[in-house]
């Protein structure tokens, strides 16, 4: 007789109240064991032996419970599954709060170590087993009841699923993608509920920029409230603030990334939601300004920031992973197993996934460098001859830009292949915390191993920008010599995000790793001694000690050289006041009249006569002038220095001088003219002028016509007509006339056209 599914069966027992026999069936409320499952609570962050010793009893009971669990009958396991909630909240419980493998390792007492190891297989085989609808052919469950059963009990939900990824693929893969696909595969409304779920998934994308105080688009369509208006940046932000935001980022980047990994028949519900665009766009709106706030924050403990740069580190690989197996699973694995016929819309999907992120640089740039873009375009062109080359073409060089923007090379990235899955759950408990130590301090190790000898020449830097250089490392870790970050600069190709990670995670190489951390920089001596490069004006003269033995000694002296004369005999030496004498005396022999002596010689002739020059007769040369003709060939006589003149003749000269100063000065007193115009004359006169200035342009003075009489007693003609000529005339005045004033300028050329 064939046996029965579980959902089918029926039990015969005895009713414990009337003693007959009934009949029940096999999932039946009354058959689970009264028995009560306690909550589970994260291990002790300090060793207090309190703390140690409540963890280790509430984890034994927790394990006991389960190992209880597990050692049931399909039918009372499956009955104590369903109809106990305390064993739901239990297992909820562990997936919310069991320490995940990225989370701060810390230093936990033995005996805790391995209670946590052993609770954590525990539960890894409950779930094992509560997603297996078979277990032998004699005990399984109808596959349509058994998915209605996990579903409408809520033995697994989304959440769930994930937090079990998270938690458990790490040397689970295979056991845990049969698990999942099992779970989707007996129930697809799985697959809808992912549908429902993707958008709070986006909303938590949104929420840290949010936070960050940055926006992305498409984020919210509502307008912001004045009152919600925060001035939040990553930079201002309390230390905490930032340490939560960048473990719920890391959390949830390393979440989706296991998921997508162990069930990538989900990529298909993700890419619905243009998930591959929403999460390039918030890579390079968040990534960026986390690690500037970052590197450029204070840190008491070096410590903090370390774990925040792994953290952040971790989460940019993670999404940059995700991203990958999006296009893997929705473009690039149906074009390798679908026929020719059948690849157009997957590589047209590829294409437009790309395009759409092309405006993302730092994103392309970093994914580029970890799965490059031209493989896999590659692999379009072998797949297909009709790709379309224009393109393509326009996506290779749009990644080739992205990298003109960026310090670090491009380079090959060789990755590590992934480590065998174990065929069972035990591998769940072999995760040490150094496995867990290592795979996140190697988070982005590929962009450090990318500088080894596949990466391009770099050029030595020397002078302000190596300073600089050095700086930007000293200021986060100002523990270190310039010497010892100088011999780091060189080693990594003076890339400072790579010194300071690797200084951070101990990952330097050996050599690098023996130097003292404080040593000084020594500054390297010029192979060209001073002496013999220099070169100024002095340069072999009889005085340069460096290119002869030599120097007259007597040719150097300290301050003025000092003659043998004294003060006295040098005040007495008038031999230059003589020379001077004698040439300033020739200015006092021009005369009229030269008298000439009975017997001398005669220079001119006495019968010469010049021709008179009547050419300014007819122009009365200072004729009407009051002056005096005395006083127009007049001159100042010519005056000798006092240090020339003779002894007797200083003190005269100098009193007629003084005489003649105070004549001028009395002459110049009487002719000066004290006389002041009234300002009243001044005014009419000015009033006139501008009134004949008005009449020569045409101007009528009176415009009392214009204003008229008071308004109501009526206007004269006059009035009307000057009204009139006004109201036609004045684009000739005032700023009515722009364009006729401008073209009038144009054309005298004070405007450049």
């Amino acid at each position: 007789m064939p046996a029965l599914p579980l959902d089918e069966l029926q039990l015969t027992e005895t009713d414990p109240k009337t003693g007959k026999l009934r009949t029940l069936p096999a999932l039946h409320p009354e058959i689970k064991a009264d028995r009560s499952f306690v909550l589970y609570r994260p291990p002790p962050a300090v060793r207090d032996p309190a703390l140690v010793e409540e963890f280790l009893e509430r984890a034994k009971f927790i394990a006991d419970d389960l190992n209880w669990l597990l050692a049931l009958p399909h039918d009372k396991f499956w009955c104590q599954v369903i109809f106990d909630e305390t064993l739901q909240k239990c297992l909820d419980s562990y997936l919310c709060y069991a320490p995940r493998k990225f989370d701060a390792l810390l230093d936990w007492h033995p005996e805790v170590n391995d209670m946590q190891k052993c609770l954590h297989r525990s539960v890894f085989l409950t779930f094992l087993r509560m997603s297996t609808h078979k277990e032998s052919k004699d005990h399984f469950i109808t596959p349509s009841v058994f998915g209605e059963i996990i579903y409408n009990n809520f033995l697994f939900d989304i959440p769930k699923i994930l937090d079990l990824c998270v938690l458990f693929g790490k040397g689970n893969g295979l056991l845990l993608q049969k698990m999942i696909e099992n779970i989707f595969t007996q129930q697809p409304s799985y697959f809808s509920d992912l549908d429902e779920t993707l958008p709070t998934v986006l909303q938590v994308f949104n929420n840290i920029l949010h936070k960050c105080g940055l926006q992305c688009e498409g984020a919210s369509a509502e307008p912001q409230k004045l009152e919600e208006r925060v001035n939040v940046t990553v930079g201002n932000m309390p230390l905490q603030e930032l340490k939560d935001i960048v473990l719920y980022l890391c959390d949830t980047c390393t979440t989706l990334w296991a998921f997508l990994d162990v069930f990538p028949l989900a990529c298909q519900t993700f890419q619905k939601h243009e998930f591959c665009y929403r999460l390039a766009s918030f890579y390079e709106l968040a990534i960026p300004e986390l690690e500037s706030a970052i590197k450029k924050r204070h840190y008491e403990d070096n410590s903090v920031f370390a774990d925040l740069w792994r953290r952040i580190s971790h989460s940019r690989k993670k999404m940059i992973e995700a991203f990958h197996i999006l296009i893997n699973q929705v473009c690039l694995q149906p074009i390798l197993e679908s026929s020719c016929e059948n690849i157009q819309p997957f590589i047209e999907e590829f294409l437009q996934i790309f395009t759409s992120v092309l405006q993302e640089r730092r994103f392309l740039c970093d994914y580029d460098e970890l799965f490059p873009v031209e493989d896999d375009v590659s692999l379009l062109q072998q797949a297909s001859s009709t790709l379309d080359e224009t393109r393509t073409a326009y996506i290779l060089q749009a990644v080739e830009s992205a990298w003109e923007g960026v310090d670090r090379k491009k380079a090959q990235v060789v990755k590590d292949p992934a480590p065998p899955a174990a065929p069972n759950g035990s591998s769940a408990i072999a995760e040490s915390a150094a496995e867990d130590v290592e795979e996140l301090g190697a988070a982005y190790a590929s962009e450090d191993e990318c500088a080894g000898a596949a990466a391009a020449p770099v050029a030595k830097v020397s002078g302000v920008e190596l300073d600089s250089l050095i700086s930007q490392v000293k200021d986060l870790l100002p523990d270190l010599g310039e010497g010892f970050i100088l011999a780091c600069l060189e080693e990594y190709s003076y890339n400072t995000e790579q010194v300071i990670n690797n200084i951070l995670e101990d990952k330097l190489v050996p050599y690098l790793d023996k130097l003292d951390r404080a040593m000084q920089r020594q500054l390297k001596p010029d192979p060209t001694p001073l002496v013999t490069s220099r070169y100024n004006v002095f340069q072999n003269d009889e005085f340069d000690v460096f290119s002869r033995d030599s120097v007259d000694v007597s040719r150097i002296q300290k301050g003025k050289r000092r003659e043998k004369d004294t003060t006295r005999s040098l005040l007495n030496d008038k031999r230059v006041v003589a020379e001077q004498r004698e040439r300033y005396s020739q200015y006092s022999v021009v005369v009229e009249e030269i008298p000439v002596q009975p017997g001398d010689p005669q220079l001119y002739g006495e019968d010469y006569e010049d021709e008179y020059d009547d050419t300014y007769d007819g122009n009365q040369v200072g004729a009407n002038d009051a002056d005096s003709d005395d006083e127009l060939i007049s001159r100042r006589p010519f005056t000798i220095p006092q240090v020339l003149r003779p002894k007797g003749q200083e003190e005269g000269q100098e009193e007629e001088e003084e005489d003649e100063e105070e004549e001028e000065e009395a002459e110049k007193e009487r002719t000066k003219d004290h006389f002041v115009q009234d300002p009243a004359v001044l005014r009419e006169r000015a009033e006139a002028r501008r009134l004949a200035y008005l009449a020569r342009k045409g101007h009528k003075h009176d415009s009392s016509a214009v204003v008229g009489n008071v308004k109501g007693h009526g206007q004269n003609r006059e009035t009307v007509q000057e009204r009139r000529k006004k109201e036609a005339n004045k684009s000739t005045r005032a700023n009515h006339n722009r364009r006729v004033m401008a073209d009038r300028k144009r054309n005298k050329g004070m405007i450049p056209s």
